[in-house]
């Protein structure tokens, strides 16, 4: 079944009209935009520093301590995950600025981390927000075969101890965007139809080609150029920059999806999903440790997960002060609104998923 073939029920509309309207007068009331505003401009610039000034430092030779560059790169990979939650993915879903044109320059972002930004709006932007947790259209909960995110994947015996090497497979995420995902994804999307027009799909793929050569030029031959390291030491800290990346945005997105009491919804005979969309973001997405201002800070408000899947375009910044919105919305139209209260607490009930799909 394609995902042009799924629709969502037309019914239960008052609960997101509801919502909408409360949400959008919160903006009127406080006459304040939805979008980005200075402190998202303060955040770019923090996290591009804390990305960049390790690798100057780096290629400056200013510590000539290996321990002490291996320290630059581990900040290196926070940094990175940092532009990938609070900057990049705030500009390819068109809320880090009210001008598009902004958008479009910050998204390029996902480039200086190793990854395309286009293939990036089509499996997070389409395919993941509009089928969430859905088997067979939602990309994010269709790993390689030996992770099983879903209840209707299929099962294998090596699952059961998925809940172990799981965390292993997490670090590699960003490694294989910048290898090979990247490639493989915008093949796959041509030839699904999800990439409409030969001329797109061509021009894409020259920026992709360009966007990874620049990637590989900056974060592996300037190295080789200003440090007096070998190609494999260069390798290696390339790869635990990523490591630490991947590891991060996993323990980020995975706590919103992959836990426990949340569902994972089968389109019937007809191709049609049982909740409209709206509600069905209720069904499958949770929050996290939404008290923890750090956490918020850092994370891009992604543990805000239930107000980011129902209102994509709005600015991170502003998540915390619509939550309280959704929450009581939510409970006036009887919803669930999943939360885990602390971090510990997401990041346990999302082991024990991994275990029990394991264990199908």
């Amino acid at each position: 079944m394609s995902s042009a073939s799924i629709r969502f029920s037309n019914s239960q509309r008052d609960f997101y009209i509801t919502l909408k309207k409360r949400v959008d007068n919160y903006f009127k009331e406080k006459n304040i935009s939805p979008y980005g505003n200075y402190k998202m401009v303060i955040k770019t610039i923090v996290m591009y520093t804390i990305y960049f000034l390790p690798f100057i430092l780096i290629l400056n030779n200013t510590f000539s301590n290996v321990w002490m560059d291996i320290l630059m790169v581990l900040v290196m990979g926070i940094g990175m995950a940092g532009l990938g939650l609070a900057v990049m993915h705030d500009a390819n879903h068109g809320g880090y600025s009210k001008n598009k044109k902004v958008n479009g320059i910050v998204s390029y972002t996902m480039t200086l981390i190793g990854g395309s930004g286009f293939n990036w709006r089509i499996q997070h932007n389409h395919l993941h927000h509009m089928y969430t947790n859905i088997e067979g259209h939602d990309e994010d909960i269709a790993p390689l075969g030996f992770l099983r995110f879903s209840p209707h994947a299929k099962h294998y015996k090596v699952h059961k101890l998925q809940f172990l090497y799981a965390w292993f497979f997490y670090g590699l995420m960003t490694l294989m965007w910048a290898l090979t995902k990247d490639y493989q994804q915008i093949i796959r999307y041509r030839k699904k139809g999800l990439i409409k027009s030969t001329s797109e799909f061509r021009r894409e793929l020259f920026i992709l080609c360009v966007g990874k050569l620049i990637y590989y030029m900056i974060f592996l031959g300037l190295p080789l150029i200003f440090t007096e390291y070998t190609w494999w030491q260069i390798l290696i800290g390339f790869c635990i920059k990523h490591y630490i990346c991947g590891l991060i945005l996993a323990m980020i997105f995975q706590l919103a999806h992959v836990i426990e009491n949340i569902s994972y919804p089968l389109p019937n005979n007809e191709g049609e999903i049982e909740n409209n969309w709206a509600i069905h973001q209720m069904y499958t997405t949770a929050n996290f440790c939404n008290w923890n201002k750090v956490l918020t800070w850092y994370a891009g408000g992604l543990n805000h997960q239930i107000e980011h899947h129902l209102f994509p375009t709005i600015c991170h910044i502003h998540y915390t002060k619509i939550a309280k919105i959704v929450r009581d919305t939510a409970k006036e139209f009887d919803l669930p609104y999943h939360y885990h209260r602390t971090f510990a607490g997401a990041l346990g009930s999302h082991v024990k998923m991994l275990y029990s799909l394991g264990r199908a």
